[in-house]
């Protein structure tokens, strides 16, 4: 009864252009209705079939009543080709009814019989298969190699048939869904990649409406379009987890590395390092999308904040050594450069005082949250860098110049020539008589 309701939902298909007075490409044979039974309660046989082939309520929506009100719809289709006729019962002796003679049959039943057989005759024509007439017998041996072909599978079932009519179709709709989403650039956010899954999807559903075929057998198709999309669906969110676990992999690399290179600084400074430490937040913040970014945010905080706090914990004490050789540097300068006894004096108290007295009275937290220790801090950072300078990256240009000052100058002091540290302080001796130099 199925594989039938498919064959008359085809028929039907093919016989829409009649309703708009346009030629028949196709038009299914005569349905004869053929019943035997002793009573009709009053009716007659074709206002029973009329009957049957209404549509049954289904108020709660029995998925089998509906299945069987589809065979009523395609059944009714085929009204104006279908006829209803009654036999009654042959004889009671049911289980020898093909051993009986015709004499031995009730007349009536033989009378209807024979009016069965000139109705088929008249309702009937004549099949024709390669170009040749069938008679009974070849009819029927035609019939046997149609069931065998059924059985055996080599006959497209219903959901088969269709399922090939609509493939091109579902193919041509994966290729909507697929093309709206390649021009998705991966990674995305989680929101825009399931908006986009969406439209795209509402898309191939649209165009699998229009154009897919049958009334009531495309729900195969649709399901095996929603699942082929959904597949689909999945490969681009494990791509956009790849993609996006790629992307912030390597902006987390970046900022692990700058974040290494500012703990070696050459000249500590806090402030540098805060703007690194934002400039690497935000790049982070502003690149890093996608599913891989909330895990990938909690590696960053805490790398970050291990960063900060051992730079803090490095940093007090690295300043302090960096003043510490300062006023040794000075007290060099001073004596021997500029020959200035204040800042030589000056330069050793600076010293004394940071190797000694800090040490015997102050303990390194006393010292480091003392406001005179706040305010050589403000003021190293202040020259150490801004905006403008960054004298963490002059500092090798300016050893570089004073070792190039050192070969082309010289300075006499107490007949002793000493190197001059820096160029201010050196001018470059022209030949002259041996024995005479000139002293800046």
């Amino acid at each position: 009864m199925t594989f039938f309701f498919f064959l008359v939902n085809l028929c039907f298909m093919l016989l829409v252009n009649r309703v708009k007075g346009q030629d028949v490409a196709f038009e299914p044979a005569k349905l004869l209705w053929l019943i035997q039974r002793d009573f009709l309660q009053g009716k007659s046989v074709q206002q029973m079939v009329n009957e049957a082939l209404k549509r049954v309520p289904n108020n709660n929506g029995d998925k089998y009543i509906d299945q069987v009100n589809q065979i009523r719809d395609s059944l009714a289709v085929m009204g104006d080709n279908s006829t209803a006729f009654s036999l009654p019962q042959p004889h009671l002796q049911r289980t020898k009814l093909c051993e009986l003679k015709d004499s031995e049959l009730d007349q009536s039943y033989v009378a209807k019989r024979d009016q069965l057989k000139e109705l088929v005759s008249s309702i009937t024509r004549p099949k024709i298969v390669q170009g040749k007439l069938l008679n009974g017998q070849e009819f029927v041996s035609f019939l046997e190699q149609i069931l065998e072909a059924l059985n055996k599978g080599e006959i497209p079932s219903t959901g088969s048939l269709v399922e090939v009519f609509n493939k091109v179709i579902v193919e041509r709709c994966l290729k909507v869904y697929s093309g709206k989403m390649e021009h998705l650039g991966l990674p995305v956010n989680l929101d825009k990649l399931q908006e986009s899954h969406e439209d795209a999807k509402d898309k191939a559903r649209e165009l699998f409406e229009k154009q897919h075929f049958g009334r009531h057998h495309a729900t195969q198709s649709g399901l095996k379009l929603d699942d082929e999309i959904q597949k689909i669906y999945r490969n681009i969110q494990l791509a956009n987890e790849y993609q996006s676990s790629k992307l912030c992999e390597a902006r987390y690399s970046d900022c692990e590395d700058k974040m290494d290179h500012l703990q070696v600084l050459r000249l500590p400074s806090m402030a540098k390092f805060n703007a690194g430490f934002l400039q690497c937040n935000q790049s982070f913040e502003k690149e890093c999308v996608g599913p891989a970014k909330a895990t990938y945010e909690q590696r960053m905080s805490k790398m970050l904040g291990r960063s900060k706090a051992l730079f803090i914990k490095e940093y007090n004490n690295r300043l302090f050594n960096w003043l510490v050789t300062f006023a040794l540097v000075m007290v060099v300068v001073g004596r021997f450069v500029v020959k200035f006894l204040l800042l030589e004096v000056g330069a050793w108290i600076m010293f004394i005082f940071l190797e000694t007295y800090t040490r015997m009275f102050w303990s390194a937290e006393s010292l480091y949250y003392n406001p005179a220790w706040h305010l050589i801090v403000s003021v190293w950072e202040t020259i150490v860098y801004s905006p403008l300078l960054d004298l963490d990256r002059l500092v090798i240009i300016l050893l570089m110049w004073g070792l190039k000052g050192e070969e082309s100058c010289g300075v006499w002091v107490g007949g002793v020539d000493h190197c001059g540290v820096m160029m201010i302080y050196c001018v470059r001796v022209d030949k002259m008589d041996a024995g005479s130099s000139v002293v800046t």
